[in-house]
């Protein structure tokens, strides 16, 4: 039953609302009975003097104590809510009016009667004679005279009659009332605090409801979230925070599916791409076990350069793998510099000058400025020279041309490297960078497919450049990057 937000909070409205009800109406009660005592004793301030006055209770300087016993008579019919007693000047009880066997104290303290005498702050209480404890509102006068006490005149004004008379109206009346009035208020409050409350919740209760449904989805489906354009309060904020934090869950989530596609792909396709060079290496090295005395020496040597070539395709396959996959895991992340792009692209081709004479291809630069600086790891952007320069050169029949330029456009080093091969289709030029992609040439043969494209795609991303092929069938192909300049 409590284990929803809303109702705890219900709970803990109707406890305090209980309490502030029951709070407020003992000190109501409180005051009420403080301001009676105040407005009696302050309109029966004088009632004793007046006794003594109007009553004849002093003749020839001595009390009348036949009129004080008239007196005691009268008053207890004409007024019963007030007791008289007459006390000596240590406040001890010489007589009264009260009913006999009632009053239970012989004397009464003299401290509050010299404070009223003195005129101090009403109201003031006495002792009542009829108990131990209590106290009563009272009107005090020395009698015979101020001048020659020998006694006082004690008027407790709220007397017995009156304590009972004010328990049956308290009993039939005041708590009624005050009993009604509580517990309309409560009910009042009760429903507009429910009300409020629901209204607050309903926004985190609609929330709970998204969080659910985003858990039960196994993360992974984000249903849309209505926000408001600023934080207005709390709770805004924490749908705000979640959806951010859902979002990249998703993201996150399918990145990683992804990823797992990928690697799937690649298990696949690398356990393709190894099981070709390694079936080719055992098939001649067991051909030369097994007929090597039959095999004359161009034979022999045929097969054992075939061999070599299987297992340098595997080592450069092994060795692809394993970069990339540090490239992806960001084990080797870029060490940045400046340094001359021109001088770097200098140095690739007069690397590949040797096996592009060899094909009788034609590989040169053309640098706009011979001051173009890059900012980047220069190891790495070597790297991604030799893989395009590479694959160029494959693919370009003899007496072909490479051509690499290098420009500077919008504050970036871009690098075209154009080569007068068969082209790729458009079909295929989406998939090129892809890992170990196998396209097919003009003739429909099988090309091997390689880790080279897909390494220097990673080294570009690393710089935050961008890298593009671009080309057409029968017309060659050109790659572009782009590097960000130094300072930049």
């Amino acid at each position: 039953m409590l284990r929803t937000l809303y109702a705890r909070l219900s709970l803990s409205l109707a406890a305090l609302l209980l309490s502030v009800g029951v709070l407020y109406t003992l000190l109501s009660l409180s005051s009420a009975q403080y301001y009676l005592q105040e407005t009696d004793q302050k309109l029966h301030l004088d009632l004793a003097k007046n006794l003594v006055a109007d009553r004849n209770l002093v003749e020839s300087g001595r009390i009348n104590e036949e009129a004080l016993k008239a007196t005691f008579m009268e008053y207890m019919v004409i007024n019963p809510s007030i007791e008289i007693y007459l006390l000596d000047l240590q406040g001890n009880i010489l007589s009264y009016s009260a009913d006999p066997g009632k009053v239970k104290r012989r004397s009464v303290s003299l401290a509050p009667i010299q404070a009223f005498l003195r005129g101090e702050a009403l109201p003031l209480l006495g002792d009542d004679p009829r108990s131990h404890d209590r106290q009563k509102i009272f009107s005090v006068t020395p009698v015979p005279s101020a001048e020659n006490p020998e006694g006082y005149l004690y008027v407790v004004l709220l007397g017995e009659r009156y304590d009972n008379a004010e328990q049956l109206i308290k009993e039939s009346i005041i708590w009624k009332q005050t009993g009604w009035a509580l517990t309309g208020s409560l009910l009042v409050g009760l429903i507009a605090g429910l009300w409020l409350f629901r209204r607050l919740t309903q926004r985190l209760n609609r929330l709970s409801m998204d969080m659910d449904q985003f858990r039960q989805s196994d993360f992974s489906h984000l249903n849309a979230i209505t926000m408001p354009r600023k934080n207005r309060d709390e709770i805004d904020r924490l749908g705000r925070t979640f959806q951010q934090m859902a979002q990249r869950i998703v993201t996150q989530l399918d990145e990683l599916k992804q990823q797992d596609s990928l690697r799937r792909e690649l298990v696949a396709n690398v356990s393709h791409d190894l099981r070709t060079p390694v079936a080719i290496l055992h098939g001649y090295l067991e051909t030369l076990e097994l007929k090597g005395d039959q095999l004359d020496k161009q034979e022999r040597d045929h097969y054992l350069k075939q061999a070599l070539q299987s297992s340098d395709r595997l080592n450069q396959l092994i060795a692809e793998l394993f970069e990339l996959a540090r490239l992806e895991t960001q084990e080797s992340l870029p060490e940045r510099e400046p340094f001359n792009l021109a001088e770097l692209a200098h140095d690739a081709v007069q690397k590949f000058q040797l096996p592009a004479k060899e094909k009788a291809i034609d590989l040169r630069l053309e640098v706009t400025s011979e001051k173009l600086f890059a900012y980047a790891d220069i190891g790495l952007i070597a790297r991604v020279f030799e893989n395009l320069l590479g694959n160029a050169l494959k693919f370009t029949p003899a007496g072909g041309r490479v051509t690499v330029t290098l420009s500077d456009i919008d504050n970036s080093c871009v690098v075209r490297i154009q080569d007068s091969g068969p082209g790729i289709s458009a079909a295929e030029l989406t998939k090129i960078f892809d890992r170990l992609y196998q396209g097919k040439d003009n003739g429909n043969r099988i090309k091997s497919g390689g880790l080279g494209l897909a390494i220097a795609k990673r080294i570009i991303d690393l710089h935050g450049g961008n890298i593009k092929a671009e080309s057409e069938t029968g017309r060659g192909t050109r790659f572009v990057f782009s590097l960000p300049q130094e300072g930049l």
